[in-house]
């Protein structure tokens, strides 16, 4: 028998892959975690945890508002960015560290530095001349941003990763992209009272979500004050002393101080060594595994962004308790992707669960009925704003389940989380129905919507 130095190698130390070594090392096995960057991954580094504090620092300005109209005199406001770019920092530095610290605790050893695979059972750290040997091997790397890389003049332009260590904060900024990334980080600028352009090729933002859900946030987003151009992309970028000029396909020419691409992230498998250990990619440059998260070699295995499948934290946390428990437990699980719920940041945010409109149209056999309410949510009766919420349900007609949940405005993401509880267990619109609302709040309407819609009152206008 083959003796290994480990019995677990975790190349990436982000949320799925620390989730997976600490599991393997608390059942006694040799694990060792290697990370190139710091502790945490794209999630507690450069993603899910720094951008949420972007965006409730942003969210101040328009609470400010709010306040006013209920009899507060609030002073002119000033931001200091320096400030709390470096209260971010500390405050991300001490999350990393306890993800390090319960590796350590766990029994897991954390190497600093690149690793790539030198065979099936061998990785080497870049630059120090170290190998070690697993019996099994995770791979945990995540995504990276992806640019497009022919563009004239995309050198000028920064992504999400330098976006949360920008020296100061620019007066105009154009955001390139019309995924989750883009919208939040739209809306943190503008709330920040930075002009913000969001540009996007598509004909409009969050492509994949429900199409109601689309329009409206489009809509919202403008009342916040950023300004939307669909249908159109980059055709080059000219740097120039004072600023960045972006000329745009359709003709316009719009100089901003930063130029920021939210097009995409990419897994990150550049150089990793993969084909010298038989770990074969997909068409799309993911790391192509089984249901229960094996590669095409027999002893390596891959979780979280790297494959591609659904690129969320919880996810990838998910994926790892499932390869722990089917490689390490002798118990096969394999992680459900039906029904995960998901929350987009934006201002106002949105969280969706289920199938949207469109997909349920062709997945339910007998049709669907949707219902559907936009109103003015309390918080905002005395401020004079025009802005509207958004509740969907879509609910199987045949089964009467409901099968997607839909919502745009205050406190969505905690919405959702309760409702991807009912989506989940299958729940039908009667059980829905059965439940008391709580009053005054924006959430009872989930539960006092009566009569469907009809197919032509669905679209937002």
């Amino acid at each position: 028998m083959t003796a290994y130095d480990y019995d677990l190698f975790v190349i990436g130390a982000g949320s799925g892959g620390v989730r997976a070594a600490r599991l393997a090392a608390l059942d006694g096995k040799r694990v060792a975690v290697a990370e190139e960057h710091r502790t945490g991954g794209t999630c507690v580094i450069r993603g899910c945890v720094p951008k949420k504090f972007m965006v409730m620092a942003s969210d101040f300005a328009h609470q400010f508002q709010i306040a006013e109209g209920y009899g507060w005199t609030v002073p002119e406001p000033t931001f200091d960015w320096p400030r709390f770019i470096e209260a971010k920092d500390v405050e991300i530095a001490r999350l990393s560290g306890i993800y390090a610290a319960n590796l350590g605790k766990a029994g897991a050893e954390l190497i600093h530095g690149r690793a790539v695979l030198k065979d099936a059972h061998t990785v080497e750290i870049v630059g120090k001349d170290r190998t070690y040997t697993a019996e099994r091997i995770l791979i945990a790397t995540g995504g990276r941003p992806w640019v497009p890389p022919r563009l004239p003049g995309v050198e000028h332009a920064i992504t999400s990763e330098q976006a949360f260590h920008l020296p100061e904060l620019p007066k105009r900024i154009l955001i390139a992209g019309g995924g989750y990334i883009a919208v939040e980080f739209a809306g943190i600028f503008a709330g920040l009272g930075v002009e913000t352009t969001l540009i996007y090729r598509g004909p409009n933002i969050l492509r994949g979500f429900d199409d109601d859900v689309r329009a409206h946030l489009a809509a919202e987003i403008e009342k916040r004050g950023v300004k939307v151009i669909l249908g159109c992309q980059h055709d080059r970028l000219e740097k120039k002393a004072t600023g960045v000029v972006n000329h745009l396909e359709n003709g316009m020419a719009l100089e901003t101080d930063v130029v920021m691409f939210a097009t995409g992230r990419i897994p990150y498998v550049k150089d990793l060594g993969l084909e010298t250990a038989g770990v074969e990619l997909t068409d799309d440059g993911a790391v192509k595994v089984d249901e229960f998260s094996r590669t095409t070699a027999e002893n390596i295995w891959a979780i979280g962004d790297v494959t591609d499948r659904m690129n969320l934290t919880p996810v990838a946390i998910r994926e790892a308790v499932a390869f722990h428990s089917t490689v390490f437990r002798d118990r096969p699980m394999k992680f459900d992707y039906e029904a995960v719920a998901t929350a987009v940041f934006s201002q106002p945010p949105v969280g969706t669960v289920g199938l949207s409109e469109a997909e349920a149209r062709r997945a339910c056999g007998g049709g669907v009925d949707v219902y559907m309410t936009r109103f003015r949510p309390m918080k905002y009766a005395f401020t004079g704003s025009d802005e509207r919420m958004l509740m969907k349900l879509v609910v199987d007609k045949e089964s009467r389940r409901v099968v997607g949940v839909h919502i745009v405005g205050p406190d969505a993401p905690e919405i959702i989380q309760v409702a991807a509880i009912a989506v989940k267990a299958g729940l039908t619109k009667a059980q829905w129905d059965a439940t008391c609302a709580v009053h005054p709040t924006v959430a009872e309407e989930l539960v006092t919507m009566r009569e469907p819609v009809r197919p032509q009152e669905t679209t937002l206008g």
